[in-house]
């Protein structure tokens, strides 16, 4: 019987009696090391020849359900959690174009994931090709070289809320023998599940929906475990590995021929998680596992407030722009048909609970407005369950060069509100008497 994703999310991956001793909650296993009992499993453990737990840098048993759940829920074959989302999306990212590798993005994301692209992977040998539009499936292709190896992008983008076309990149990927990376933090996969449409990578950041409640840091890597990585673009999946291979008796294999379709989440976890080290806590596991709970029902009720909020926004004079796809009004701009559609196909129960609107006046009524909430929190996370507002081009956006900024409509006069489980009155009347200190009484 197929169970649903309220059900998966409080019972997969974990079976009281045979993991936990009864316990109804995971255990927190916090210990840094496990008996290997014998010196031939210790062997076939470190070896990856059978499962199970020796050292938590390398597997915990907390963690491994926590990254059993979301592998389920994402619809995917395995999954690998680490410390933080940019942990997550920089190891994927990595591991997809190691070795003198091309990326395209869109400039339309999460700040820190353009700096790491456009200023800090290049010392690496890694180069990435942006477009002001993902979704110009004729733009994206035109930027394939023969050393691209993936197209990244948000399936909802942070700020605008802007929906990927993520069938038609994973298309126009698979034509070319690329990956395609999806990060799906904004809907969390209560919301949508890119592996369903395509994808082939899905990353998180743990730290905002899945967790819930803004008190642990970390992010996920699912596989969907079905793309080709020997199709002659991925030359380090093919190289072969000693900690993976039997050298004392003369066989040496690469992940590929070890793990065949599950070759780069199994390169992830042993190369990337162990050898960089941004392993996630037992602790923070249970913490991200205890949130994942009550994800379902956190999301459906936080999307709700988040329309009528978007809705009542539109209504503020002051307010020259509302960005939030989950109302035809807020759409990105450009192909409104397109957008239209994709709301309706990928997320019919809701785009997410981020929306962001341009103010008149500029910076300086932003900073009053920031100033003037008394109920919303002036933090520069999203997904908690408390609603959250910041000016993005100033903090969440700050490293992105300015031209890309612009691009993906974060300039000084936008301001970003993630939505919690406040009730939507107090909401809008905190929003009123802000907008109302902020421009004098002006409404």
């Amino acid at each position: 019987m197929s169970k649903g994703f309220a059900t998966r999310a409080v019972h997969d991956g974990y079976d009281c009696q045979s993991q936990g001793g009864g316990a109804a909650s995971v255990p927190i296993y916090q210990s840094a090391a496990f008996d290997m009992v014998t010196a031939d499993r210790g062997d076939a453990l470190a070896a990856g020849e059978i499962q199970g737990f020796s050292y938590s840098r390398l597997a915990n048993p907390t963690v491994k359900v926590l990254e059993d759940r979301l592998a389920s829920l994402e619809g995917g074959k395995g999954a690998v959690a680490m410390a933080s989302g940019m942990a997550a999306v920089s190891s994927a990212l990595m591991c997809a174009a190691e070795g003198s590798g091309r990326l395209i993005s869109p400039v339309d994301l999460y700040g820190t994931s353009v700096d790491t692209m456009k200023t800090f992977f290049p010392n690496f040998g890694i180069e990435t090709d942006f477009v002001d539009d993902i979704n110009d499936l004729e733009a994206v292709e035109s930027l394939i070289q023969d050393n691209t190896r993936a197209i990244f992008a948000e399936s909802v983008a942070n700020p605008s809320t802007a929906i990927a076309d993520i069938p038609g990149l994973a298309d126009l990927a698979h034509r070319h023998g690329l990956a395609l990376i999806i990060d799906n933090t904004v809907p969390t996969p209560y919301l949508l599940k890119p592996i369903d449409f395509g994808a082939d990578i899905v990353v998180h950041s743990t730290t905002k929906g899945i967790s819930g409640h803004g008190n642990a840091l970390g992010g996920v890597i699912v596989d969907a475990g079905r793309f080709d990585w020997g199709n002659g673009r991925f030359p380090q999946m093919s190289q072969p590995e000693l900690i993976i291979s039997d050298e004392r008796h003369g066989s040496m294999v690469s992940f590929l021929d070890a793990f065949g379709k599950m070759a780069f989440l199994h390169r992830v976890h042993t190369k990337y998680l162990h050898t960089f080290g941004a392993v996630m806590s037992p602790f923070t596991a249970y913490l991200q596992l205890t949130g994942l709970e009550t994800l379902a029902q956190r999301v459906a009720t936080e999307v709700k407030t988040a329309t009528t909020l978007a809705r009542h926004l539109l209504t503020i004079p002051q307010v020259e722009r509302v960005n939030y796809s989950g109302i035809p009004e807020g759409r990105h701009q450009g192909d409104a048909d397109q957008q239209d559609r994709l709301a309706s196909t990928l997320l019919p129960k809701g785009v997410g609970t981020i929306l962001s609107f341009r103010v008149q006046g500029g910076y300086e009524q932003v900073k009053r407005i920031v100033d003037s909430v008394r109920l919303m929190s002036y933090m520069p996370n999203i997904g908690d369950c408390r609603t959250l507002i910041v000016d993005p081009a100033r903090i969440t956006h700050r490293e992105v060069p300015e031209p890309y900024r612009l691009s993906a409509g974060v300039g000084d006069d936008l301001i970003r509100i993630s939505v919690g489980l406040e009730n939507p009155d107090d909401l809008i009347a905190d929003l009123d008497q802000a907008f109302a200190a902020a421009y004098q009484g002006a409404l």
